[in-house]
């Protein structure tokens, strides 16, 4: 027996109510005492081995995407839009043009948890801002804009746990500056369309780095 359960089954028989004869000699109540002070270095002797990044942990962040990106496709489909879109609309959105599938077989694991944590919450702030500035033309997009919400901010939360699993960093996130107000229903429509679509693009993207990463999550030592 360890000196740790040695003390610990002093505590026990001590509680339990028949260490009283052994407290009445002086100095194994001294000895008693100091096994009770150090109980905390036994504890913090053995530290307890920190959870690795599973492959089913990524499989629970790509059905969460996926449902995500299905949500996305269902508002476009109902609010179909089908004039020309002012190009850039959004110039702080991640740059999903840029994203190749030849890309997904030279993702590392950290990195990536990173960058798609940070991309989120940069579409996250945009889709807050469309909510708001959507409730004043009573735009009929708005429970579904409230629904792939609250599904990000789940998909984060998710996301961020899997990061602290992996030992992966949280980027820096600067809010970017966006109009406090749309003054036509037309700019709302032009904006909801041109944000689902990218975000379409990102949550497609995301999903498939997901399902490339498992092999790597498997042999992260």
């Amino acid at each position: 027996m360890c000196v740790r359960e040695w003390a610990l089954s002093w505590i026990q028989v001590y509680w339990g109510g028949k260490l009283s004869r052994v407290l009445l000699d002086s100095s194994s109540s001294l000895l008693f005492s100091l096994l009770l002070a150090q109980l905390p270095v036994f504890s913090s002797a053995s530290p307890v081995q920190q959870r690795k990044l599973q492959p089913q942990d990524l499989d629970r962040l790509s059905n969460q995407t996926k449902n995500l990106l299905k949500l996305t496709q269902d508002l476009l489909r109902e609010h179909a839009f089908d004039a020309d879109l002012e190009p850039h609309r959004f110039r702080t959105l991640p740059a999903m043009s840029q994203r190749a599938a030849s890309d997904l077989q030279n993702l590392e694991l950290k990195p990536t948890l990173s960058k798609l944590h940070a991309d989120l919450k940069l579409f996250e702030h945009h889709f807050e801002w469309l909510n708001r500035v959507s409730k004043k033309h009573q735009h009929p997009s708005l429970p579904k804009l409230a629904e792939i919400i609250r599904e990000m901010k789940n998909l984060m939360n998710l996301l961020n746990r899997q990061i602290v699993t992996a030992g992966a960093s949280r980027l820096p996130h600067v809010a970017p500056s966006l109009p406090t107000s749309l003054p036509y229903q037309f700019d709302v429509l032009q904006s909801s369309h041109e944000l689902l679509q990218q975000f379409k693009l990102f949550c497609d993207w995301a999903y498939r780095a997901f399902i490339s990463l498992k092999p790597k999550a498997s042999a992260a030592p």
